[in-house]
């Protein structure tokens, strides 16, 4: 009788079980292997190539359904099962990747597709895809942009696009020019990932927008509304070495009017560690905290007032494996120790008139206390910027007029600066998107800028572009650029002291001009694949270049302008796939040509890939709730840095790739848990070189003798001549190394 009863149970329960059918389809077309589940549940399905599915043996109640696929928007339906089979379509949208909006490439808010300049927009999505404790780490996996460490002992560096150097890359946060020269690694460090909104790049000058230093190309880094931000988050990983880094924060409803988001970033690694067995260690010792508020208040008919504002503090030391704070300036045991002091503020205010006008400002406070051997570096540098703009339209002109003052002012303790350098740079600029027809548009723009060093600067340029369908754009760019004289450097041949500096002549504004094609497309394809291709070709020639020399005399650092040319130029592709299966594949290859010729005479810039390669591939299970993600770049031989014709290092880096795996289940509420490895391939620049820091066992050169002239001369002691040198770097020398990683969200 027992066995009945179950057997009659088990009998009404199958009878009382219905199927779901039907199709999921894009545009018409069905999309093969999407993901169709029951929400809280684990039954789930994918559906065959011509996109059709069925979750079979579904009890009567109620239920939403979810059908998701890589790429598009997931579409959710409510259906009660009772007693019959069940029929349910779904027809996904497009997620509208192209469809993105950015600011940065015309001050104003426009769909990437309609932006007349090509702008590269990368989401916390992508930066999660490789977790890193800062902005400037996460950049090495975006094609044509590579973050360069500038010297193996303490890891400052910067960020050079399309290989040029780090002075000609503008950093932006929320459009705000509050990070330059000195400060670029520490402008894109502590920022939580979490409320950064996306990272729009333009690779090329943008000075007739954003002014000195934009000559190369800028990142902004957009961080998000208040009312856009989990009510709460945090992001903690550690990692094999021993770092930890957290982000949390929170947002809140202050009043009626205001709403407050704010974000922590604490990061440390204290474990000093000595692979290369050089007794110095490989990775900077870091304890760094950065604090960050942003507040937006409410005004009448949706005006805009924004204000932010971020400290940050870093204490980092490098050197000797036996050095500690007490040997701090002295000359018994080499150590770089840096204690670094920042404070940012930026707003925006929208002027409370019938026009649209727009008031910006940001000014930064940056002080550093550091010391490189026996060495004192004690720097201050403060940048002030105040912007109004005009929005006006007027039938097929997109009007945008502009006035700008920057103040710059900056000190150090070095000879390059006798006295302290402070400047009030103001600005005119003026710019009109005109609407031609449907499918071509132009834009035109200028701006004036007045230095009192060097007179009137004029920086135009134009833009045309011409979109023949929905998804298929052509963009060709044209346009100046400029960088103001800026005598100082962070380059340790600086910092001994007894230089002499010697301005050759007086000096003239470095300029460029430029000119960039970038074509768009995205495609589809009747088994359910997309392609989005991004393909661009460049050309930027420079004049009055600006270089220390350092190399004519030891005694002396001898300021010029080039007496020649330097040109970059070079070709792009990026590819975004997302398959039927779920693999959604981001890949892109540069090759480029950085040069500099002077006197005749040609050469390679220093530090400068002739190719590139980046990649990301991502899986995800949407049944079992995880996806893996297979990041990495390849970089291709660079010209190097020796200190003399017998320095046995090697003259160019052999062909070197960075690879990284992630595993990450999200199946509990408000819960991720991610881990992989990071540099799977072990790959250190010490590989194939006798060392990386020339004389490391004689840091203080008290061994090295040195000629008339200032030269190390060649001793049993000293066989290849050389004096210790710690600028011989071009990739990190953090090895392999597991991680992992939890992340909390409260919506």
């Amino acid at each position: 009788m027992k066995y009945l009863i179950i057997f009659l149970s088990l009998t009404s329960i199958t009878l009382s079980a219905q199927d779901i059918t039907g199709h999921v389809l894009f545009d018409g077309m069905p999309l093969a292997y999407a993901n169709v589940y029951i929400k809280g549940s684990s039954k789930g399905t994918t559906t065959n190539e011509d996109g059709n599915y069925t979750l079979k043996n579904i009890t009567s109640g109620n239920y939403n359904i979810i059908a998701s696929y890589t790429g598009f928007e997931p579409q959710t339906k409510n259906i009660n099962i009772s007693n019959e089979d069940v029929v349910l379509n779904f027809n996904l949208q497009d997620s509208a990747m192209l469809d993105e909006v950015v600011v940065t490439g015309t001050l104003k808010a426009v769909s990437r597709l309609e932006s007349p300049v090509p702008v590269e927009v990368y989401t916390p999505t992508f930066l999660k895809k490789n977790p890193t404790p800062s902005i400037f780490e996460a950049l090495q996996n975006v094609n044509g942009v590579r973050p360069q460490i500038n010297c193996s002992v303490c890891n400052t560096g910067d960020i050079h696009i399309n290989g040029l150097e780090g002075p000609y890359t503008l950093v932006l946060i929320d459009g705000m020019p509050i990070v330059s020269g000195l400060s670029t690694v520490y402008g894109l460090s502590g920022i939580p990932n979490s409320l950064i909104e996306q990272v729009e790049i333009i690779k090329g000058p943008a000075s007739s927008l954003y002014g000195s230093e934009a000559v190369g190309g800028l990142i902004n880094i957009i961080t998000k509304l208040p009312e856009n931000a989990p009510i709460a988050f945090a992001d903690t990983f550690v990692s094999g070495w021993g770092e930890w880094n957290l982000d949390a924060g929170f947002k809140a409803r202050i009043g009626h009017t205001a709403d407050v988001l704010t974000g922590i970033n604490y990061f440390n690694y204290s474990n000093p560690i000595d692979n290369n067995n050089d007794n110095f260690t490989d990775l900077t010792l870091q304890d760094r905290v950065s604090i960050f508020q942003k507040w937006n208040f409410k005004r009448k008919e949706n005006r805009v007032f924004s204000v932010a504002g971020r400290f940050f503090y870093e204490d980092r030391w490098g050197g000797e494996m036996q050095w500690n704070p007490a040997y701090r300036g002295g000359d018994e045991i080499y150590g770089e120790s840096i204690y670094t002091t920042r404070y940012e503020l930026l707003g925006n205010y929208q002027l409370p008139v019938d026009e649209s006008m727009m008031l910006q400002f940001s000014y930064t406070d940056h002080n550093q206390n550091s010391v490189y051997g026996d060495t004192p570096y004690l720097a201050t540098q403060r940048i002030g910027f105040t912007q109004l703009t005009w929005d006006k339209q007027i039938k097929n002109h997109d009007l945008l007029f502009g006035m700008a003052a920057r103040y710059n002012y900056y000190d150090d303790s070095t000879p390059a600066t006798s006295t302290a350098d402070e400047i009030v740079i103001p600005s005119l600029f003026v710019q009109d998107e005109i609407k031609l027809n449907a499918k071509n548009n132009v834009l035109l723009g200028a701006r004036y800028d007045y230095d009192k060093r060097h007179g009137n600067i004029f920086t135009p340029r134009i833009a045309y572009r011409f979109k023949p369908s929905e998804h298929n754009i052509l963009r060709l760019n044209a346009g100046t650029g400029f960088r103001v004289v800026n005598l100082f450097t962070e380059e340790h041949a600086a910092l001994t002291g007894s230089r002499d500096v010697i301005i050759a002549e007086e000096l003239q504004p470095e300029q460029s001009i430029n000119v960039n094609l970038n074509y768009l497309t995205k495609l589809y394809t009747k088994k359910g694949h997309m392609f989005t291709l991004d393909a661009s070709a460049w050309y930027t020639y420079f004049s009055n270049l600006i270089a220390p020399d350092y190399d004519t005399n030891p005694n002396q650092i001898i300021y010029d302008n080039l007496n020649g040319k330097a040109v970059s130029k070079g070709i792009s592709l990026n590819i975004d796939t997302m398959l039927s299966n779920g693999i959604k594949i981001m890949a892109g290859a540069t090759l480029q040509d950085v040069s500099q010729t002077e006197d005749g005479v040609k050469q390679q810039q220093m530090l400068t890939e002739s190719f590139t390669a980046t990649w990301g591939v991502t899986y995800k299970n949407y049944k079992y709730n995880t996806s893996i993600d297979y990041t990495g770049n390849l970089y291709g031989p660079m010209r190097l840095p020796l200190i003399s014709d017998t320095d046995p290092r090697l003259p160019e880096s052999p062909v070197w790739s960075i690879q990284n795996i992630q595993f990450t289940f999200y199946g509990l509420n408000n819960f991720e848990i991610y881990g992989g490895i990071k540099n799977l391939l072990n790959w250190t620049p010490n590989k194939g070189n006798p060392f990386i820091i020339a004389r490391a066992h004689d840091p203080f050169d008290k061994d090295v003798i040195f000629d008339n002239d200032g030269n190390a001369v060649v001793t049993p002691d000293n066989p290849y001549g050389l004096t210790f040198d710690p600028g011989y770097v071009y990739g990190p020398n953090q090895g392999r190394r597991l991680f992992l990683g939890l992340r909390y969200n409260l919506k």
